[in-house]
């Protein structure tokens, strides 16, 4: 089911070139999804924000520019909803001659959470951005590209797992689903998480993960239950609206001489609509904060930012579109919808192309309110502007940014990506965030260092980073249709005075608008 899922394998602190061919049959665009690219946005992948389609048969090498990321990441497509079938796991092992901070495992797999639709994708996205309605949901989850032996169809190619008693398995597990935070469980084993988003953790052990889509997860398993067999299964988090409430699954088998059960034991989840089991579980996470693993939370920060989450509405002539009230979905980010230009970002600024974009992004919200009451919240409030704006940063500017989830239309979780950056969750909650209460319980002394972040249902979540990496970056949900709504931003981040602190020049074979 999946048609493309390949594995790259890259050593810490490299340069890899990739070339490739596009489809004849479509303009597509790959990234690497968590890899930095220190000073080389040329590659990063975004459809019109650091890179042009590459047009049907033209073919554009893409130079992956590594740096301290060490763990699992992924690549995928990142144009419409392409992404849906062409994502593959990314690797990036520790230097030669050094270890993992935790002990050696017996073996190493990658789990890769997807999502399948019986339709053509491209023709659901159409549909859903032409009614101006949500999408319809997936038809099943799958795991290693299939939904597992609950669907007749996936009976005899359900991925399993053949394991032996005592020994250690490192899951490398990817949420490469379309819409949906999930939680993954295996039948009466705990696991144990060491990593996330390519960034070593302190253990934390759970019956339960939950996991963002873009998010990537690196957790210990250990064999030590009665041999037999054992789903390894996922099921949607779903906070608000319309879902997909199947379960995938893969099978858990023991070596040894013993009697299979008739069907493996399926794990027991939290409720699909339990934030509390989603956001807990995310606010144990740490970072290992040690001599080798240190962190650099930054303290004085320059430039202070509250960004707004919002679902919102538009009407549509005569009351034609699908949402709710007859309106239009949108979303927005500080109530501006993204509206992506036809030459992209990245070459606009290099090149000093006028008229692409505006620097006028806002700080903060244009009109304060009560984000996240639970009564009606007047309907004007939830009218946003287009835009093309981008939001300027100097170089080494220390960013404290704090996103807060509405309740326009409806509150939902918010899993935000910044491209170009990893960053520390030093923070977050519930309800509308103040600046008076919230700041002294702050975690500045171990905190997660991620690069995708679930904002929780009518909450917020507060990181903060360093502007290190000068370049043009995109940062939007990760739920694809609220990015194709129009929930993302641009950031654009100045050169600094050294040599080395300047973006590099572009490809000879960058394609052009």
């Amino acid at each position: 089911m999946l048609s493309a899922s390949k594995l790259l394998f890259l050593c810490l602190l490299g340069i890899v070139l990739l070339g490739g061919v596009t489809p004849s049959h479509a303009a597509v665009r790959r990234y690497r999804h968590g890899v930095k690219m220190p000073r080389y946005p040329w590659s990063d992948g975004p459809e019109f924000v650091t890179q042009c389609p590459i047009s049907p048969g033209m073919r554009f090498s893409q130079r992956i520019v590594l740096s301290d990321e060490e763990g699992t990441l992924w690549w995928h497509a990142h144009s419409e909803w392409y992404r849906n079938s062409v994502y593959g796991a990314l690797i990036i092992l520790p230097p030669r001659r050094e270890s993992y901070p935790f002990p050696k495992p017996h073996q190493e797999v990658p789990i890769l959470l997807g999502d399948w639709f019986n339709g053509d994708i491209q023709e659901i996205m159409e549909e859903f951005l032409g009614s101006g309605s949500d999408p319809e949901v997936s038809n099943s989850f799958l795991i290693n590209g299939q939904p597992g032996d609950l669907h007749p169809c996936s009976r005899q190619d359900t991925f399993r797992l053949r394991v032996e008693s005592g020994k250690t398995y490192l899951l490398r597990i990817v949420n490469a689903v379309m819409n949906n935070i999930m939680f993954f469980k295996i039948a009466n084993h705990n696991v144990t998480v060491v990593g996330t988003d390519a960034a070593y953790t302190k253990r934390l052990t759970s019956d339960y993960i939950a996991i963002s889509p873009g998010q990537t997860m690196d957790l210990l398993l250990v064999a030590n239950q009665r041999p037999s067999h054992y789903y390894m299964a996922s099921r949607a988090y779903a906070s608000g609206g319309d879902f997909d409430n199947t379960t995938t699954t893969a099978i858990i088998e023991y070596a040894g001489n013993y009697t299979p059960p008739a069907s493996p034991a399926l794990p027991s989840f939290p409720p699909f609509n339990s934030t509390a089991s989603s956001h807990n579980f995310t606010t144990q996470l740490r970072s290992l904060a040690n001599k080798k693993y240190p962190v650099d939370v930054p303290k004085n920060i320059s430039d202070t930012l509250l960004f707004t989450l919002s679902i919102n509405l538009r009407p549509c002539a005569n009351d034609s579109c699908e949402g709710p009230f007859a309106e239009r979905l949108l979303a927005s980010v500080n109530n501006v919808t993204l509206q992506l230009p036809r030459t992209d970002f990245l070459q606009a600024y290099y090149r000093r192309i006028n008229g692409v974009y505006t620097t006028d992004f806002p700080d903060n919200p244009a009109f304060p309110f009560n984000y996240t009451q639970e009564t009606t919240i007047p309907r004007d409030l939830a009218r946003p502007q287009n835009g093309t704006s981008v939001n300027i940063l100097d170089f080494n500017a220390t960013v404290e940014l704090v996103f807060q989830g509405t309740n326009l239309v409806g509150g939902i979780d918010h899993p935000m990506h910044l491209h170009g950056y990893s960053f520390y969750v030093v923070g977050s909650g519930f309800g509308n965030f103040n600046r008076t209460r919230d700041p002294p319980n702050y975690n500045l002394v171990d905190p997660p260092l991620m690069e995708t972040i679930a904002v929780p249902r009518n909450g917020w979540t507060a990181i903060r980073f360093k502007a290190n990496n000068p370049g043009v970056w995109f940062m939007h949900c990760h739920f694809e249709r609220h990015v194709s709504w129009g929930m993302g931003m641009v950031f654009i981040v100045r050169d600094g005075p050294g040599r080395d602190e300047k973006m590099l020049p572009p490809p000879p074979d960058m394609p052009l608008c």
